[in-house]
């Protein structure tokens, strides 16, 4: 049965961040993730943690000024030494809210920079970062972003972009975050893909398409996704990124028939 995560970047938004914690746990799950926690301090997430009885599964490293447009810095030849320093700030989140794993978001191509500049960068941070994770018991993600909706310039926009630079980093602990929402957008193929590469993914993400909003709401026949995950052997958390298409607790609908129908197959 597949296990679901609450992202809460994008759920229960109807609350304050500190908040949402407690409408996840109210709401039946039991891990949570989000894009960042850094705005507050670790022992206060922490301690949220611990009062709702929920497992911190993800979140990702520093990814440059978010508020100004930016979406990772890991390409960014001008940006290494921050990146590399956000590693260290991660790390430290990561370690207190007992995390396992942490993202990395390649970012978008910088002005004036070619693609095989910014992927050799990318490599490198990526080769860094995925060492000191491996240092302190933590794997690293990699998460391919669509570049044809959400993030127009993106470097790592497809499954095989993301696949070839951790092959390219080569170092034994990066693993693929594979979010079914972007991969439907560049791609398609979704569970030939997912069977082909289930050993490489560490996390799955899902949001219909198009809107991104919740299972149901789109093209994506979920159903058969979901039974393809579990034939493919991944037992991981399934990450719910998605904007609700009403209220959260309206967009949930789709999750307690999925349960149910589980339970009873």
């Amino acid at each position: 049965m597949p296990k679901f995560s609450a992202n809460l970047s994008m759920l229960f938004t109807e609350v304050a961040f500190i908040d949402r914690f407690q409408a996840a746990a109210a709401a039946g799950f039991d891990t949570v993730e989000y894009l960042f926690p850094y705005a507050h301090p670790r022992h206060e997430i922490a301690e949220l943690l611990a009062t709702h009885g929920l497992r911190q599964g993800l979140f990702n490293l520093p990814a440059g000024d978010w508020d100004q447009g930016e979406r990772g810095i890991a390409c960014h030849p001008d940006r290494i030494a921050e990146f590399r320093a956000g590693v260290d700030k991660a790390i430290a989140y990561a370690k207190e809210l007992e995390c396992p794993q942490l993202n990395c978001l390649a970012g978008i191509v910088p002005a004036g920079i070619s693609l095989e500049q910014a992927q050799a960068v990318l490599v490198d941070n990526l080769r860094y970062a995925a060492l000191k994770l491996e240092g302190e018991g933590l794997r690293l993600l990699l998460e391919p972003i669509n570049s044809k909706v959400d993030i127009p310039g993106f470097l790592i926009d497809t499954t095989a972009k993301g696949l070839a630079a951790i092959e390219q980093a080569d170092c034994g602990n990066i693993w693929l975050q594979y979010d079914v929402y972007h991969a439907q957008v560049m791609e398609g193929d979704l569970i030939r893909t997912m069977h082909a590469h289930m050993a490489q993914i560490g996390h799955i993400q899902i949001a219909d398409n198009p809107g991104r909003h919740e299972p149901g709401t789109g093209e994506i026949n979920f159903d058969q996704v979901f039974a393809a995950i579990d034939a493919a052997g991944y037992r991981g958390d399934i990450g719910c990124e998605y904007k609700p298409a009403r209220t959260t607790q309206a967009g949930l609908d789709w999750l307690r028939s999925t349960l149910k129908t589980e339970e009873t197959a």
